[in-house]
């Protein structure tokens, strides 16, 4: 290695010390499986047992991604009361599909700060995507649907919530679409960094 290649070496070893320095508990959130004997797919971020293997590495996200908002706390704190969800999940949910912009459209039609499907408006007594209280009532009140359907399973409940119960029906587990396996690292990664703001 030339003095140059050894210099850049060295630079680049101190600034990825420093930045582990600067962020100790910045947590990761890798997805685990295990596959029962009657052939029924588990998961989890959380392993119980040695039975459970690696089944997403969640890439490293840089801990600087973006401003905590604190605009809808008070709403999220509603929801997390009357439906039983962690505010840190509920809050990451938010961010991960709107960046907190109540006034958020996705180019599939779904809106708000939940990113909520018009299919579902009337299912989740949603008039006004767009009114912050209707849109986290009701996008919270999905999630909780979704972890109940699939035994409170955060990863699959969250890639139906992406992708739509079917395809995970289909697949049963988190479907082979970059956009959804991405997502569901994101949330993990986001819920994570609320549980330890």
């Amino acid at each position: 290695m030339d003095r140059e290649g050894l210099f850049s070496f060295r630079v680049t070893l101190l600034v990825v010390f420093f930045l582990a320095c600067l962020f100790p508990g910045f947590s990761r959130a890798d997805i685990y499986r295990y596959i029962d004997s009657e052939g029924i797919v588990h998961y989890t971020n959380t392993p119980t047992s040695s039975g459970f293997k690696l089944y997403i590495r969640e890439k490293k996200v840089e801990p600087n991604i973006g401003p905590v908002s604190k605009a809808y706390d008070a709403i999220i704190k509603k929801a997390q009361i009357k439906y039983g969800i962690a505010f840190s999940l509920i809050k990451a949910v938010i961010h991960a599909e709107s960046g907190f912009n109540p006034r958020a459209v996705s180019k599939k039609g779904a809106k708000g700060l939940m990113q909520i499907m018009p299919d579902n408006y009337k299912a989740l007594s949603v008039s006004d995507p767009f009114d912050p209280f209707q849109n986290i009532m009701g996008g919270t009140r999905y999630l909780k649907q979704l972890l109940n359907r699939y035994d409170a399973k955060l990863p699959l409940a969250l890639a139906a919530y992406n992708a739509g119960p079917t395809a995970v029906d289909l697949y049963r587990r988190i479907p082979p679409y970059t956009e959804t396996q991405n997502y569901v690292q994101k949330v993990m990664t986001l819920y994570n960094r609320y549980k330890n703001i």
